[in-house]
């Protein structure tokens, strides 16, 4: 079963690198936000946006291969990842470079994956382990929102950068939906070895 009673192989430290780096990636949050938002630094915005969701993978990475793998950093690496989507979508929207359709198709299915990892959490005393299949739809729809939002900005390459973001959100999206009802079954097998 994926989800674990208790997390294993973390350590306690709070300053680490990785623990630095995705608290560095919550502290840009608010710049890209307010660049998107102003029509006159949008292109910044969507660019450092691209950054910021483009390094999710190097806090784990450094966690792992340096041994700092830290309980604070389990939590801190996933929420900045989820912080940062939620708050660039949004920004996206409202300078309406991005379809709110596609925007709440994210966010609606992140509020319910959010929703059974704290049911699972305070009521099994269970952490639901990501999904490989999770972590590719992420990476997909990573790169799809920076790259539809820049098309339609009418920014060189606009054309190659919408189909390039097309597809990588038809797959992500398709994905991350099928992920949400892999954690819905872990936390079903949790609530029946608790229950």
């Amino acid at each position: 079963m994926r989800g674990t009673a208790e997390p294993t192989g973390g350590s306690s430290a709070v300053l680490t690198v990785p623990n630095l780096i995705s608290a560095a990636r919550i502290a840009l949050i608010p710049v890209f936000v307010a660049l998107i938002v102003d029509p006159d630094t949008t292109l910044a915005g969507v660019l450092l946006f691209g950054l910021v969701v483009a390094t999710d993978w190097v806090d784990g990475t450094i966690a792992r291969r340096t041994g700092q793998v830290s309980e604070l950093g389990k939590i801190l690496d996933p929420v900045a990842d989820r912080l940062a989507i939620a708050a660039g979508l949004i920004a996206l929207m409202v300078r309406d470079v991005f379809p709110i359709w596609a925007g709440l198709l994210i966010l609606v299915r992140d509020a319910a994956v959010l929703v059974v990892g704290l049911v699972a959490l305070r009521r099994f005393h269970t952490r639901l382990d990501v999904r490989f299949i999770g972590k590719v739809a992420t990476f997909c729809l990573m790169v799809s929102i920076p790259a539809i939002a820049w098309g339609n900005l009418g920014t060189w390459p606009a054309a190659a950068a919408l189909a390039v973001g097309w597809i990588c959100y038809t797959a992500g999206i398709v994905e991350y939906y099928l992920a949400a009802g892999i954690y819905a079954a872990d936390l079903r097998r949790a609530m029946r070895t608790h229950g």
